[in-house]
C-alpha cells in the first residue's frame, strides 16, 4: 500500500501534467481518505490520541519558530507535531491551522483533541483537552503546558471526526444506543435514587438543560438539603438564593423548593453557557459572574476558593 502521501503525490503529479492548478488538500480529505485506506490517521486515532500525544511535549521550551521538540516549538509547531506523531499532516502556519478540518460550533461542543485558535488574524493555536483545558506552546520563555482556556477561541476546528464518544454511540443498540446521544441532563438520572428532592431536580435539569446530579450537589454544599436554611449573609432556601438574586430570577418564594430549584437551574445554565466551565460557572453561582470576569478566573475568596471543590466533590459522589 503506498499511503496517504503516495497518493495525494500522484494526485498531484497528474494534475502537473493536466495543467491543473494544484491544491493542497485539506487535512479533513486527507483524514477520510486515511481511514479509507488503513493508513495512520484511521480511526483508531480518536481525540483521546491527541490528548496523549500532545502530554508528551510537556516542559519542551517555547521556540519561536520551532518544529523540533529536541529544540523547541511555537504553538502552531506544537499543534503540527502532534498530529504528525499520528500521521495526519496540517498546515505550518496558525493561520492554516485555523481552517484545518471541520468547524465545531462554541466551546461547549468542542471534544478533546480539537484545535483553538485566538485572535483575528489567528495568531495562536492550542490543543484542547476538555473540561475547559488546554495545552499550548504559550510564548517565549515559557514552555509547553497546560491552560484554562482563558478567552473565547475564534476558531475551532476538528481534524479527528471519530472519538472514543462516537465509537461508543456507534456500538450501542436500542436502548443503549438512546441513552449513549441523550444530552447530558437526562442521563444517569437512578443516580438520584435516595437524594431528597430528586424528580424536581430531573425536572429542572431538563427544562434548563443542567445536569440533574449538579443541581443536587448545589442544593448540598448550599444547604444540606434543607429549604428552611438561611445564611449570616441572607442567602434563602434550598438553593441559597439572595432576594435580589431570586427577584431576577423570578422566584417569588426561595423557601419553595420547586421555585428555588428552578431559579438555581436557570441561573446554572446561564452560568454555563457564558463561561462554558463547570468550576468557573460555581464560582458565578457563589460569589457573581462579574466577580469571576474580574479577576479573570475563580475569585480569590476564601469562601468560592473552598465552595468549588465541594461542589466538584458532591457532584462526584453522586457518580
Amino acid at each position: 500500500m503506498i499511503g496517504v502521501q503516495g497518493v495525494m503525490s500522484r494526485i498531484s503529479e497528474l494534475k502537473s501534467q493536466l495543467g491543473l492548478t494544484p491544491a493542497a488538500p485539506d487535512a479533513a480529505f486527507a483524514t477520510a481518505l486515511s481511514a479509507a485506506t488503513g493508513a495512520k490517521g484511521s480511526p483508531a486515532v480518536t481525540g483521546q490520541s491527541v490528548v496523549e500525544a500532545a502530554r508528551k511535549y510537556l516542559g519542551t521550551p517555547y521556540k519561536f519558530g520551532g518544529t523540533d521538540p529536541a529544540t523547541g516549538v511555537d504553538c502552531s509547531g506544537l499543534v503540527q507535531k502532534v498530529y504528525q506523531d499520528l500521521g495526519i499532516d496540517l498546515p505550518r502556519s496558525s493561520r492554516e491551522q485555523a481552517q484545518a478540518g471541520t468547524r465545531v460550533d462554541g466551546l461547549r461542543n468542542a471534544r478533546p483533541g480539537d484545535i483553538l485558535a485566538f485572535d483575528r488574524p489567528v495568531d495562536h493555536v492550542a490543543i484542547y483537552l476538555g473540561d475547559n483545558k488546554m495545552i499550548a506552546a504559550p510564548k517565549p520563555g515559557d514552555q509547553v503546558k497546560i491552560q484554562s482556556v482563558y478567552e473565547t477561541p475564534t476558531h475551532i476546528r476538528r481534524v479527528i471526526n471519530t472519538d472514543l464518544t462516537d465509537l461508543t454511540a456507534r456500538s450501542a443498540t436500542g436502548a443503549a444506543a438512546a441513552a449513549a446521544v441523550r444530552p447530558a441532563s437526562l442521563q444517569n438520572s437512578t443516580s438520584l435514587a435516595g437524594v431528597p428532592y430528586a424528580d424536581m431536580f430531573l425536572k429542572a435539569g431538563a427544562k434548563y438543560d443542567v445536569s440533574p446530579k449538579l443541581l443536587a450537589a448545589v442544593a448540598k454544599v448550599e444547604s444540606g438539603y434543607n429549604p428552611r436554611a438561611v445564611s449570616k449573609a441572607g442567602a434563602q432556601g434550598l438553593m441559597q438564593l439572595m432576594p435580589a438574586t431570586a427577584r431576577g430570577l423570578g422566584v417569588a418564594n426561595s423557601f419553595d423548593p420547586q421555585q428555588a430549584i428552578n431559579g438555581a437551574a436557570k441561573l446554572l445554565s446561564s452560568h454555563l453557557k457564558e463561561f462554558k466551565s463547570l468550576p468557573l460557572a460555581l464560582a458565578a453561582y457563589n460569589a457573581g459572574g462579574g466577580s469571576v470576569h474580574k479577576y479573570g478566573g475563580i475569585p480569590p475568596f476564601a469562601e468560592t476558593q473552598a465552595y468549588v471543590p465541594k461542589v466538584q466533590k458532591a457532584l462526584a459522589a453522586l457518580g
